[in-house]
């Protein structure tokens, strides 16, 4: 029989909402996170707006030892993933270790504790020389991002395969795939997966500045992020991170374990075409979505709802929206779309996993998150992308995609706990 992997566990650290619930009761509600930089003095850049997490390290329940040896990044996960131990119910302990594996996915690592100490041991970057002695202990740490990985393994005893995935912006994604797929060959029974970044620093902001990705609307943080939107200007920059536990089925449900969702079919692909610009015609995108339905057995119409990589700039607004209409023919007319980055803005390699959390909490709860700010679509993104307010709808699988710098394409299906069996035939 073969192994399938489902997820019965969320944790979730995000602009607006720190925790499952709060994260969840944000979405639907319609709320935006999106505000004027407070990490840092943003004034000399173009854009100074960003979806901050109000994160307090000790009220998280982070020991002063953690606080000092991890990086903002590290601290999102490890936070994320003891929400997701407790909410999944496994006793951890009496699993072997050996058959927990771990799988994170980060875009850009420890970038606030790289920074920080540069910073520092440079005086403000007036010596080219340094004196290591100054850095903290744990600055090599910083400089591995496999670190963060090993920081999760750690916390929930993990002794089994441990990875981290950094693809970019598809980083999220590709790391719940790749965790997906260690059940299912049956290296690991017990998966906790995700993403996490924090690269809300100033060396961050000057080079989404230096290429204009970023939006410039500084004197109204809170509707800068405007995903398919024809008066859209670009990205909102923002950190977070969310942590699943995946499980192999029968197990799962042998201990009686709440189901949010069956990962069903997963591919990515890569257009080999610019490091940021993207084609048109979206094709890449829609052949990583037909190889994830044939994956699943599914058909383009099972598709009830899709998570959009909706990042607010017109080229890929538009070019997922080609994506979506060229892999699912005239099903993508009829099935809602919605961006959340419109209210928690875009994490970087985090977004994929905050992402694949709503779309498992959208199954659960049979409702579709709204896309914020959308109040004259683009003639050119003329789909249903559930504008300002959240939906009931009715939901057995949905689709979540992703697209990142350097040409990565992936899309992911879930599907409701029941509702399709193997081989794609509905219940």
């Amino acid at each position: 029989m073969s192994r399938r992997a489902v997820i019965t566990g969320i944790g979730v650290v995000a602009p607006g909402g720190i925790g499952r619930e709060p994260f969840w009761d944000m979405l639907t509600a319609g709320r935006t996170a999106t505000r004027r930089i407070t990490l840092f003095d943003p004034t000399a850049f173009r854009s100074q707006v960003a979806a901050e997490a109000d994160f307090d390290p000790a009220a998280a329940g982070l020991s002063p030892r953690q606080i000092r040896r991890m990086d903002r990044a590290a601290q999102f996960a490890v936070v994320s993933a003891r929400e997701a131990v407790a909410d999944s119910g496994l006793d951890l302990a009496n699993t072997p270790p050996e058959r927990i594996g771990v799988s994170i996915g980060s875009a850009v690592g420890c970038t606030m504790g790289l920074e920080e100490e540069y910073v520092l041991l440079s005086d403000a970057g007036r010596h080219w020389l340094v004196d290591h002695s100054y850095g903290v202990p744990h600055l090599y740490g910083y400089m591995v991002p496999s670190t963060l990985a090993v920081e999760v393994a750690w916390e929930v005893g993990a002794e089994g395969p441990t990875a981290l995935i950094s693809t970019g912006c598809t980083s999220g994604l590709d790391s719940i795939g790749h965790g997906a797929q260690l059940i299912e060959e049956g290296a690991a029974d017990v998966v906790v997966t995700g993403a996490t970044d924090a690269p809300l620093s100033p060396i961050t902001s000057a080079c989404f500045d230096a290429i204009k990705a970023t939006s410039p609307n500084n004197d109204d943080p809170e509707h800068a992020s405007r995903p398919f939107d024809q008066d859209r200007d670009g990205f909102v920059l923002a950190e977070g991170a969310a942590v699943l536990v995946m499980e192999e089925k029968t197990a799962a449900e042998a201990r009686g374990a709440h189901v949010y969702g069956e990962l069903v079919g997963f591919a990515g692909r890569s257009n080999a075409f610019h490091m940021t610009g993207l084609k048109a015609n979206g094709r890449e995108m829609a052949e990583a979505i037909k190889v994830a339905l044939d994956r699943a057995r599914l058909a383009p119409a099972s598709v009830d709802y899709i998570n959009a990589h909706g990042s607010g700039t017109k080229q890929n607004d538009r070019h997922e929206t080609a994506a979506f209409k060229r892999s699912l023919g005239s099903h993508a007319h009829k099935v809602p779309v919605s961006s959340i980055k419109s209210m928690v803005g875009h994490s970087l390699g985090a977004i994929g996993s905050i992402e694949v959390a709503a779309c498992a909490l959208a199954l659960d709860r049979q409702v579709v998150p709204p896309t914020a700010n959308l109040r004259t679509s683009d003639p050119e993104c003329d789909l249903d992308y559930v504008p300002l307010t959240a939906r009931e709808h009715r939901m057995d699988v949905v689709l979540s995609v992703g697209s990142g710098f350097g040409g990565f394409q992936s899309a992911m299906l879930l599907a409701r706990s029941g509702a399709v069996e193997y081989g794609g035939d509905r219940r």
